[in-house]
Formats: C-alpha cells, structure tokens, sequence
C-alpha cells in the first residue's frame, strides 16, 4: 500500500490512500483525531466498540489501527490479540500515563508502538507516517524490490545494528523488538557514540519541535529501552545516563 508521504518513485496521481481504523469509545476523540487525518490526505473508519471493529477489519482489512486501550465490551488490547491472529497491520495504542504495564503487555502481544493521553494530533500523525514506511519498506524486502534511491542505509554501532528502512534492531544478531520512539531514539544516541545528547534534544529527534513532552516521557523510553536490551543481553550497558545532562550511546 502506498505511502500519504511521496517519494520519488511513487506516483502520487495514482497511489492510493492508506486507510487508518480507529477505535475508541471517546467520541470527540474520533471526531477530531478523524478530521486530522483527513485532512492529511488519509481515509478513516471509525468505531466506538471493539467487538464491531474486529468484524469489519477482518472482513475489509486496514492499513493501519490505532486503538484505545480501556473500551467496555472488548478492550484494546483483546481487540488487538483477536486480530494478530489473522493480520500483521501496523497497531498505535493510546493510553493514559498511569497505563505503563498496559504499555508492556501491548507491546508484547504486539502492538507498534503507543501514544499517551493527551496527546499531539501531530506526533500522532507523524507515527502513523513512520510506521506505514516502515510497513512499506518490510513489503517491499519481501517481494525483492531494489530499495529506493534515498534509502537510509543499516547503521553499525559495535554490536548493534539499525536498519531504519525496515525498522529492525539486531544487538549481536538477536532482534530487539522496538517501538518507532524508541527506535528514533535509540538511532539518535548511536549515531554520535559519546556524545551527550540532552533530554530537549531527544525529545525534538522523537517528537518533533514545538512538541511539549515531559522529561519523564524521555526517561521512561530509555528504561524500557535498556530492558528489552538486557532481555537478549544481561550485560547490555550502552545507555548511558549523566545526571543533570542526559544520555549518551557507548560503543565499546
């Protein structure tokens, strides 16, 4: 499916749109969050339940879910249990600040990455450009196309490798499943291994400018991010944290 953000190699007269599912039981949520997509040149459907989600996606499949977490009836998270069992689609979960082991077993069932409530309609946007580039670049692997010319190509870091076409992590050649934040941030330290970069800097690299998170925000992705790094790796210590500073990647 073709990218809303074109490329040289796309034909924009004849791509068609992605089409994003969004399910939450907050309707003003959906109204606002569906016009912002629209009008970024998206095609959204919209549910407010679960349980009559799952039976359209699976009888006309999207390119991309977003899903809150805490829905009566079948929440996010069995919704996205329900359909890993017959899609791959990219899933966006939104979740309140206080939801961090909802995070956990989200991700682990296998949802992309999250956003926290409230959040920016344009971080949320930008995500969904992120991993629908993603989605393309994996299907494109697949099907044994040439990369685009403008590709970016695998970075090296010692041990650590980050393909960003394809949005893989290896750490010794085992992969490490991230999130698109943590993915961003993590290539964000390990292209300048020593340098110190400050928690503003991460959070403009991840978020984008004029994008207010809380430096906790950026603390919390680095923890998960030396978690699921010490899972393959117990003596995992390439984050490292200055106190008052921020955070640096050590290569060695």
């Amino acid at each position: 499916m073709a990218l809303s953000v074109k490329t040289p190699h796309m034909n924009p007269q004849s791509a068609p749109q992605p089409t994003i599912a969004l399910v939450d039981d907050d309707r003003n949520i959906l109204a606002s969050v569906s016009l912002a997509l629209e009008a970024e040149g998206f095609k959204v459907r919209t549910w407010t339940d679960g349980t009559e989600a799952l039976k359209a996606l699976l009888a006309e499949p999207a390119d991309l879910a977003i899903l809150d977490i805490k829905m009566p009836r079948m929440d996010g998270m069995q919704l996205l249990e329900r359909l890993r069992a017959h899609s791959r689609l990219p899933v966006i979960f939104l979740t309140s600040k206080d939801d961090e082991v909802d995070e956990v077993m989200g991700l682990r069932l296998g949802a992309d990455d999250y956003i926290t409530k409230p959040f920016s309609q344009r971080l949320l946007i930008e995500r969904i450009r992120a991993l629908l580039r993603r989605q393309a670049a994996n299907r494109a692997a697949d099907a044994g196309e040439a990369p685009a010319a403008a590709a970016e190509p695998p970075l090296t870091r010692g041990d650590l490798t980050l393909d960003p076409e394809r949005h893989l992590c290896t750490w010794k050649g085992e992969p490490v499943t991230l999130t698109v934040t943590e993915f961003m941030l993590l290539k964000a330290l390990a292209q300048r291994p020593g340098l110190v970069k400050s928690r503003d800097q991460l959070m403009d690299l991840a978020y984008g400018e004029s994008i207010y998170v809380d430096d906790r925000t950026i603390d919390s992705h680095v923890k998960r991010l030396r978690k699921k790094f010490k899972a393959v790796d117990g003596e995992f210590s390439q984050i490292e944290t200055l106190y008052g500073l921020g955070y640096r990647y050590k290569e060695k």
